[in-house]
């Protein structure tokens, strides 16, 4: 390489939430590999590597920034023959930093404090870190290479990459953990060529990937040339090593391990983090199979389709529950999509547990009209004995419910919500059709009849969710504008939505808030995801 060269590894790897002894084992690691074996001059890993991300309160733990603390400095006592930048929370006294520290010779030479703390959203940085009031602009110099750093948020705002440019930065290396979300990969790598072309310096990405409950982080980390051109982004949700040389005189990269992107359409990418998002939700809690209801349904059809390619048939049990309702169509495609993707399908049929149900309350019920409540008995009865299996036999049951059903309350608490982990919980139902599609088109999965049929409970005679339900392209169009963009009544109804049925849909997401609390954690992919990212109150009295 030039003298104005350096190479640099970008660890592009999944750092365990709490695991601070196993992540500095492997940090070492993996600069003692970025040494020895891809020579680089530089290695740069995600943010708070060492804590993994997001910490949550375990940051309120004065043993666990202890802990992070000897972490870092084991890491840099190792630290020889190539510089490091490692993420960490640094505790000073009682006030905690969001860090990334620049380790070379055996020690720490500096240490960078983040100075945009995101607060929304799923971030709540500030309820933890602060801003270091005499903190600034960071600068350090690697193989004749002037190099500045960032951290993840402080890239969104013009000033910090200008003030570090301003001190003679020829590159700014940012570590991230930055989740997915549809769509957010274009307004990034748009932000990225802004910047650049504002200084003049050019920018390493790194993101963390893995799943972390309700988060999945992508990866896709991303190279900025100094003219504002920004390269493809390196394969997402996979770990990877990425190594890249930087011409300092003409402030480009040359990409020489670059895992790149093969397809980054909404729908591939989306599949491919619920994918990342049972396995890794499964693997760090411990289950090595998962359980689900295969109704025949689209819905169950989506998600044992998901859990296969997460897990692997071997490891995925789908259980066919019919009712007094259920259709010979419906209990033949469970069975065809079951052996289509080479999946044991066990029967219990539910009519002797909802029978018992309905002789025990009998003596209440009277002769009431039959209703809701004995069609969400039947749901219940489903719900009894999943988790039955699921405790007998081990594994986590999956929930099948969607974003669209969630929003109206259009699920059964304590029936189909049964479950530890909802995988399409923030799909429209629309957009579950079209990961179907996708999903269909790399090898058959989901029979096409599966997905073409009329939506149904079968919780009654020729029930479908259209006897309850505006059709889902409009109902799906409503919520979108309500809950993710946060429009108002009048604003969707001027958008051309009968007033009546807007009115009828913002009302049941509202009475709907309860029962969304007590739903299972599920993988965000949305603006706006029912879990951490909407906190709206159960008890309220505003109306829009």
């Amino acid at each position: 390489m030039a003298a104005d060269s350096l190479r640099i590894a970008l660890a592009q790897f999944d750092f365990l939430v709490g695991d601070v002894r196993g992540n500095a084992t492997r940090i070492a690691a993996l600069i003692a590999q970025a040494r020895d074996v891809h020579g680089a001059d530089l290695v740069l890993f995600p943010e708070t590597a060492v804590s993994g991300y997001p910490p949550e309160d375990l940051l309120l733990r004065p043993e666990f920034l202890a802990a992070c603390d000897r972490a870092v400095r084991e890491i840099a006592a190792a630290c020889t023959g190539i510089t490091a930048v490692v993420g960490w929370p640094e505790a000073v006294g009682a006030v905690v930093y969001n860090a990334a520290s620049v380790l070379r010779n055996g020690g720490i030479e500096l240490t960078y404090r983040k100075r945009e703390l995101p607060n929304y959203a799923v971030f709540d940085e500030r309820r933890y870190f602060s801003v270091d009031p005499d903190g600034g602009a960071c600068t350090f110099e690697v193989a004749g290479v002037q190099v500045g750093l960032m951290i993840c948020e402080d890239l969104w705002f013009p000033e910090p990459l200008a003030e570090t440019a301003a001190m003679g930065a020829q590159l700014v290396v940012v570590p991230n953990a930055s989740p997915f979300e549809s769509d957010k990969t274009a307004v990034r790598d748009a932000l990225l060529a802004q910047r650049v072309q504002e200084t003049g310096v050019a920018v390493v990405y790194l993101n963390g990937v893995g799943g972390q409950d309700e988060l999945v982080f992508d990866g896709a980390s991303v190279l900025a040339d100094g003219d504002g051109g920004v390269h493809p982004a390196a394969r997402a949700f996979e770990e990877h090593w990425l190594v890249t040389d930087f011409d300092a005189g003409e402030r480009r990269f040359t990409r020489l391990h670059w895992p790149q992107e093969a397809d980054e359409s909404r729908e591939s990418l989306a599949y491919r983090a619920i994918v990342l998002g049972i396995r890794d939700y499964c693997g760090k809690n411990g289950f090595n199979r998962v359980w689900l209801g295969l109704s025949g349904g689209i819905d169950s059809g989506l998600v044992l389709a998901l859990a296969v390619d997460a897990l692997g048939a071997r490891n995925v049990a789908a259980v066919r529950l019919p009712s007094r309702y259920t259709s010979d169509l419906s209990n033949d495609l469970a069975e065809e999509q079951a052996r289509l993707l080479g999946v044991r399908l066990e029967t219990i049929a539910i009519e002797a547990p909802f029978e018992g149900f309905l002789a025990a309350l009998a003596p209440m019920f009277g002769n009431l009209e039959t209703g809701v409540a004995e069609e969400n008995l039947q749901s219940r009865s489903r719900g009894a004995l999943m988790m039955a299996l699921s405790n007998r036999f081990g594994g986590l049951l999956l929930t099948t419910g969607n974003k669209s059903e969630y929003a109206v309350g259009y699920a059964t608490i304590y029936g189909d919500m049964c479950g530890g982990f909802a995988p399409i919980k923030d799909l429209y139902k629309t957009e579950v059709v079209a990961l179907c599609h996708w999903r269909n088109a790399q090898s058959p999965a989901i029979p096409e009849v599966v997905i073409t049929r009329p939506p149904s409970a079968e919780l009654r005679d020729n029930q479908t969710d259209q006897d309850s339900l505006p059709p889902y392209d409009v109902l799906d169009a409503i919520l979108l504008r309500h809950v993710d963009q946060e429009r108002s009544f009048a604003e969707i109804v001027a958008d051309g939505y009968d007033a009546a049925t807007v009115e009828r849909i913002l009302r049941l997401v509202r009475i709907s808030e309860w029962k969304r609390r007590q739903s299972a954690p599920g993988p965000k992919l949305s603006r706006r995801a029912f879990g951490r990212e909407r906190r709206y109150p159960i008890t309220s009295g505003w109306r829009d």
